[in-house]
Protein backbone atom coordinates (compact mmCIF):
# COMPACT_ATOMS: atom_id res chain seq x y z
CA UNK A 1 0.00 0.00 0.00
CA UNK A 2 1.47 3.54 -1.06
CA UNK A 3 2.05 5.61 1.62
CA UNK A 4 0.36 9.15 1.82
CA UNK A 5 3.88 11.24 1.52
CA UNK A 6 5.03 8.89 -1.50
CA UNK A 7 8.01 10.66 -3.06
CA UNK A 8 6.82 14.08 -1.84
CA UNK A 9 9.70 16.69 -0.96
CA UNK A 10 8.57 18.43 2.13
CA UNK A 11 10.51 21.20 3.38
CA UNK A 12 11.36 21.90 6.74
CA UNK A 13 11.86 25.47 7.87
CA UNK A 14 12.72 25.04 11.18
CA UNK A 15 16.13 24.15 13.83
CA UNK A 16 14.55 22.25 16.33
CA UNK A 17 13.54 18.83 16.30
CA UNK A 18 14.75 18.09 12.95
CA UNK A 19 15.61 14.47 13.40
CA UNK A 20 12.00 13.90 14.82
CA UNK A 21 10.24 15.60 12.25
CA UNK A 22 12.58 14.35 9.70
CA UNK A 23 11.83 10.27 10.54
CA UNK A 24 7.98 11.51 10.54
CA UNK A 25 7.90 12.38 6.77
CA UNK A 26 10.22 9.48 6.06
CA UNK A 27 7.74 6.66 7.64
CA UNK A 28 4.66 8.56 5.56
CA UNK A 29 6.98 7.84 2.25
CA UNK A 30 8.10 11.77 1.66
CA UNK A 31 11.72 12.71 1.22
CA UNK A 32 12.90 15.73 4.27
CA UNK A 33 14.50 18.61 2.96
CA UNK A 34 16.54 20.33 6.32
CA UNK A 35 15.99 24.35 4.81
CA UNK A 36 16.57 25.85 8.09
CA UNK A 37 15.10 29.73 8.11
CA UNK A 38 16.13 30.72 11.39
CA UNK A 39 19.28 31.39 12.70
CA UNK A 40 20.19 31.62 16.64
CA UNK A 41 18.03 33.42 18.79
CA UNK A 42 20.45 35.42 21.86
CA UNK A 43 19.03 37.54 25.11
CA UNK A 44 20.19 40.92 23.25
CA UNK A 45 21.07 42.34 26.91
CA UNK A 46 23.02 45.32 26.65
CA UNK A 47 20.34 46.69 23.69
CA UNK A 48 16.91 45.45 25.67
CA UNK A 49 18.56 46.90 28.92
CA UNK A 50 18.93 50.85 27.53
CA UNK A 51 15.23 50.41 26.39
CA UNK A 52 14.30 48.69 29.78
CA UNK A 53 15.20 52.05 32.06
CA UNK A 54 13.81 54.60 28.97
CA UNK A 55 10.75 52.80 29.44
CA UNK A 56 10.86 52.87 33.25
CA UNK A 57 11.73 56.05 33.12
CA UNK A 58 9.34 57.65 30.57
CA UNK A 59 6.33 55.98 31.32
CA UNK A 60 3.86 54.78 28.52
CA UNK A 61 -0.10 55.11 28.16
CA UNK A 62 -0.23 51.39 26.76
CA UNK A 63 1.76 48.37 27.71
CA UNK A 64 1.29 45.79 25.20
CA UNK A 65 2.63 42.65 25.63
CA UNK A 66 3.13 39.48 22.89
CA UNK A 67 5.13 36.35 24.42
CA UNK A 68 4.60 34.67 28.19
CA UNK A 69 9.12 34.18 27.85
CA UNK A 70 9.49 37.81 27.18
CA UNK A 71 7.14 39.21 29.81
CA UNK A 72 9.67 36.94 32.35
CA UNK A 73 12.74 38.14 30.59
CA UNK A 74 11.87 41.77 31.13
CA UNK A 75 10.95 41.29 34.93
CA UNK A 76 14.27 38.93 35.32
CA UNK A 77 16.39 41.96 33.48
CA UNK A 78 14.44 44.66 35.79
CA UNK A 79 15.64 42.93 38.71
CA UNK A 80 18.61 42.69 38.18
CA UNK A 81 19.17 46.37 37.02
CA UNK A 82 17.24 46.92 40.34
CA UNK A 83 13.93 48.64 38.72
CA UNK A 84 11.95 45.92 39.23
CA UNK A 85 9.73 47.99 41.14
CA UNK A 86 9.50 50.72 39.65
CA UNK A 87 8.71 48.46 35.77
CA UNK A 88 5.56 46.75 36.97
CA UNK A 89 4.64 50.42 38.56
CA UNK A 90 4.76 52.28 35.52
CA UNK A 91 2.92 48.55 33.71
CA UNK A 92 0.21 48.95 36.16
CA UNK A 93 -0.29 52.60 35.71
CA UNK A 94 -1.21 51.96 32.44
CA UNK A 95 -3.39 50.27 30.16
CA UNK A 96 -2.29 46.86 29.34
CA UNK A 97 -3.06 44.76 26.34
CA UNK A 98 -1.49 41.22 25.75
CA UNK A 99 -1.52 38.43 23.05
CA UNK A 100 -1.55 34.51 23.65
CA UNK A 101 -2.40 32.47 26.52
CA UNK A 102 1.54 32.20 27.71
CA UNK A 103 1.24 36.27 27.88
CA UNK A 104 -1.82 36.12 29.67
CA UNK A 105 -0.72 33.73 32.32
CA UNK A 106 2.44 35.26 32.94
CA UNK A 107 0.38 39.10 33.84
CA UNK A 108 -1.63 37.35 36.10
CA UNK A 109 1.10 35.58 37.99
CA UNK A 110 2.29 39.43 38.69
CA UNK A 111 -1.15 40.21 39.32
CA UNK A 112 -1.51 42.60 36.13
CA UNK A 113 -5.10 41.93 34.39
CA UNK A 114 -5.08 43.38 30.67
CA UNK A 115 -8.57 45.79 29.19
CA UNK A 116 -7.46 44.04 25.90
CA UNK A 117 -6.85 40.48 25.14
CA UNK A 118 -6.77 38.23 21.91
CA UNK A 119 -9.56 35.61 21.01
CA UNK A 120 -7.38 33.40 19.24
CA UNK A 121 -3.66 34.11 19.79
CA UNK A 122 -2.90 36.03 16.92
CA UNK A 123 -1.60 39.78 16.44
CA UNK A 124 -4.90 40.13 14.15
CA UNK A 125 -7.11 39.11 17.38
CA UNK A 126 -5.07 41.48 19.65
CA UNK A 127 -5.57 44.35 16.78
CA UNK A 128 -9.55 43.51 16.94
CA UNK A 129 -9.56 43.43 20.64
CA UNK A 130 -7.78 47.41 20.58
CA UNK A 131 -10.56 48.40 18.18
CA UNK A 132 -12.45 50.36 20.01
CA UNK A 133 -9.86 52.57 22.28
CA UNK A 134 -8.17 55.93 21.21
CA UNK A 135 -4.62 55.70 20.56
CA UNK A 136 -4.20 59.40 18.97
CA UNK A 137 -1.29 60.92 20.98
CA UNK A 138 -0.70 57.91 23.13
CA UNK A 139 2.46 56.52 24.15
CA UNK A 140 2.74 52.72 23.14
CA UNK A 141 5.35 49.85 24.78
CA UNK A 142 5.55 46.95 22.69
CA UNK A 143 7.40 43.65 23.74
CA UNK A 144 8.18 41.49 20.66
CA UNK A 145 9.95 38.34 20.48
CA UNK A 146 12.51 38.41 18.11
CA UNK A 147 10.97 39.80 14.89
CA UNK A 148 9.43 43.39 14.50
CA UNK A 149 5.49 43.05 13.99
CA UNK A 150 4.98 45.27 10.81
CA UNK A 151 1.11 44.78 11.25
CA UNK A 152 0.43 45.72 14.52
CA UNK A 153 3.40 48.64 14.28
CA UNK A 154 1.19 49.99 11.36
CA UNK A 155 -2.24 49.71 13.37
CA UNK A 156 -0.61 51.98 16.05
CA UNK A 157 0.97 54.58 14.03
CA UNK A 158 -1.72 54.48 11.65
CA UNK A 159 -4.02 55.20 14.69
CA UNK A 160 -1.93 58.32 15.91
CA UNK A 161 0.63 56.22 18.79
CA UNK A 162 4.25 56.85 19.17
CA UNK A 163 5.48 52.99 19.50
CA UNK A 164 8.38 52.15 21.61
CA UNK A 165 9.55 48.78 20.79
CA UNK A 166 11.18 46.37 23.53
CA UNK A 167 12.78 42.93 21.35
CA UNK A 168 14.27 40.91 25.35
CA UNK A 169 15.07 38.25 22.17
CA UNK A 170 16.46 38.66 18.72
CA UNK A 171 17.29 36.43 16.06
CA UNK A 172 20.57 35.93 13.60
CA UNK A 173 19.39 35.67 10.14
CA UNK A 174 19.84 32.17 8.68
CA UNK A 175 21.97 31.57 6.21
CA UNK A 176 21.78 33.86 3.14
CA UNK A 177 22.69 30.43 1.25
CA UNK A 178 20.05 28.58 2.99
CA UNK A 179 17.38 30.53 2.15
CA UNK A 180 18.11 31.31 -1.76
CA UNK A 181 18.28 27.40 -2.14
CA UNK A 182 15.15 26.96 -1.04
CA UNK A 183 13.65 30.11 -3.09
CA UNK A 184 15.33 28.21 -6.03
CA UNK A 185 13.41 25.03 -5.35
CA UNK A 186 10.11 27.05 -5.16
CA UNK A 187 10.14 28.76 -8.02
CA UNK A 188 11.41 25.68 -10.30
CA UNK A 189 9.05 23.28 -8.14
CA UNK A 190 11.31 21.42 -6.64
CA UNK A 191 9.83 20.72 -3.30
CA UNK A 192 5.50 19.77 -2.95
CA UNK A 193 5.45 21.83 0.37
CA UNK A 194 6.99 24.18 3.13
CA UNK A 195 6.67 23.65 7.13
CA UNK A 196 7.03 26.63 8.91
CA UNK A 197 7.11 26.49 12.55
CA UNK A 198 7.68 30.34 14.12
CA UNK A 199 6.45 33.37 12.22
CA UNK A 200 10.50 34.29 12.06
CA UNK A 201 10.69 31.58 9.38
CA UNK A 202 7.97 33.18 7.11
CA UNK A 203 9.98 36.67 7.58
CA UNK A 204 12.92 34.98 6.73
CA UNK A 205 11.90 33.43 3.23
CA UNK A 206 9.67 36.41 2.29
CA UNK A 207 11.93 39.05 3.35
CA UNK A 208 15.10 37.55 1.18
CA UNK A 209 12.42 37.11 -2.01
CA UNK A 210 11.62 40.75 -2.04
CA UNK A 211 15.01 41.55 -1.77
CA UNK A 212 15.72 38.94 -4.45
CA UNK A 213 12.81 40.67 -6.43
CA UNK A 214 10.77 36.99 -7.01
CA UNK A 215 8.40 37.81 -3.87
CA UNK A 216 5.23 37.32 -6.17
CA UNK A 217 6.27 34.30 -7.95
CA UNK A 218 7.00 32.84 -4.70
CA UNK A 219 3.68 33.87 -3.55
CA UNK A 220 2.63 32.40 -6.87
CA UNK A 221 4.54 29.22 -6.11
CA UNK A 222 2.73 28.38 -3.22
CA UNK A 223 -0.89 29.04 -4.77
CA UNK A 224 -0.16 27.27 -7.48
CA UNK A 225 2.35 23.99 -6.79
CA UNK A 226 3.36 23.61 -3.15
CA UNK A 227 1.24 23.87 0.10
CA UNK A 228 2.14 25.83 3.26
CA UNK A 229 1.70 24.04 6.47
CA UNK A 230 2.11 25.74 9.44
CA UNK A 231 2.51 25.18 12.84
CA UNK A 232 -0.34 26.88 14.50
CA UNK A 233 -2.15 30.15 14.18
CA UNK A 234 0.33 33.13 14.47
CA UNK A 235 2.94 31.24 12.09
CA UNK A 236 -0.60 31.03 10.00
CA UNK A 237 -0.88 34.68 10.34
CA UNK A 238 2.80 35.61 8.84
CA UNK A 239 2.14 33.53 5.74
CA UNK A 240 -1.59 35.16 5.43
CA UNK A 241 0.07 38.36 5.76
CA UNK A 242 2.66 37.25 2.94
CA UNK A 243 -0.04 36.99 0.96
CA UNK A 244 -0.37 32.92 0.68
CA UNK A 245 -4.10 31.98 0.77
CA UNK A 246 -4.14 28.24 1.58
CA UNK A 247 -2.51 27.05 4.87
CA UNK A 248 -2.52 23.77 6.33
CA UNK A 249 -2.78 24.26 9.99
CA UNK A 250 -3.41 21.32 12.69
CA UNK A 251 -5.99 21.89 15.57
CA UNK A 252 -3.28 21.10 17.73
CA UNK A 253 -0.43 23.29 17.84
CA UNK A 254 2.61 20.56 17.46
CA UNK A 255 5.12 19.86 14.71
CA UNK A 256 4.25 16.23 14.24
CA UNK A 257 0.82 17.23 14.24
CA UNK A 258 1.32 19.78 11.24
CA UNK A 259 2.75 15.58 9.60
CA UNK A 260 -0.07 14.20 10.04
CA UNK A 261 -2.09 17.34 8.89
CA UNK A 262 -0.11 16.92 5.91
CA UNK A 263 -0.62 13.44 4.95
CA UNK A 264 -4.35 14.41 5.48
CA UNK A 265 -4.52 16.58 2.91
CA UNK A 266 -2.38 14.45 0.06
CA UNK A 267 -4.94 11.36 1.38
CA UNK A 268 -7.97 13.38 0.60
CA UNK A 269 -6.89 14.51 -2.81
Amino acid sequence: MEKELAGKRIVIGGSRKIEEISTLIEKQGGVPLVRSLQGTVFLADREVETDLVKFVQEGADWVIFTTGVGIETLVNLALKLEIADQFLKVIRQAKVASRGYKSLAALRKLEINPVAVDEDGTTQGLIRSLDDFDFAGKKVMVQLHGESAPFLSKYLNDRGATVQKILPYQHIAPESETVGRLCEELLTNQCDAVCFTTATQVRSLFDYARKQGCHSDIVLSFKENVIAAAVGKVTAEALTEEGIEKVLIPDNERMGAMIIELVRYYKSK
